[in-house]
């Protein structure tokens, strides 16, 4: 089994698209690495995500915007054979993305970002209140570059291996 990158536009948005979650990475005030697991939606080669408009991660994200964020797939456990422990691994597809937090001010960009992140998780409608679109902060991030793996592929020279077939 080894990783293969894809290019394929299709399973990219198909590998966000079944993302719950995504982890959101950056440095903190310190200058060490800070990850926060958060909610989002995608649209446009944009990732939109929200927040409390005050804490840590704020302060981090005013003097470094920088973020790296990371969406996986639900890995499953593979081996080649099942008694040779150096066989085993992981399986599933990963997203990384790079890219430059801009907080969003404007009230209607706002709220068309908070419908592209409720999209993701379901297909209703929502109204918000003013103080409810005020008091959320709204990150967008452009992505600037990215790469996707299939991890655990199989191996085209390995038995087994059907033609074409990642996994």
């Amino acid at each position: 089994m080894i990783t293969i990158s894809i290019e394929e536009r299709h399973i990219i948005e198909d590998i966000v698209a079944s993302s719950k979650v995504c982890y959101v990475s950056m440095i903190d005030e310190n200058n060490l690495p800070y990850v926060l697991p958060m909610n989002f939606g995608y649209q446009d080669d944009t990732i939109y995500l929200h927040s409390a408009p005050e804490g840590s991660h704020v302060r981090a994200l005013m003097a470094k915007p920088d973020v790296c964020i990371l969406f996986t797939s639900a890995p499953t456990l593979a081996y080649q054979h099942e008694n040779v422990a150096c066989s085993y691994r992981m399986k599933g597809f990963s997203m990384m993305c790079r890219g430059k937090v801009v907080f969003e001010e404007n009230f209607e960009e706002k709220v068309k970002a908070l419908d592209i992140i409720m999209k993701q998780y379901t297909e209703k409608a929502f109204t918000y209140s003013d103080p409810a679109v005020r008091n959320v902060l709204v990150w967008k991030v452009e992505i600037e570059s990215m790469s996707t793996k299939a991890f655990g592929a199989q191996n085209p020279r390995s038995p087994g291996y059907k033609d074409g077939s990642i996994f």
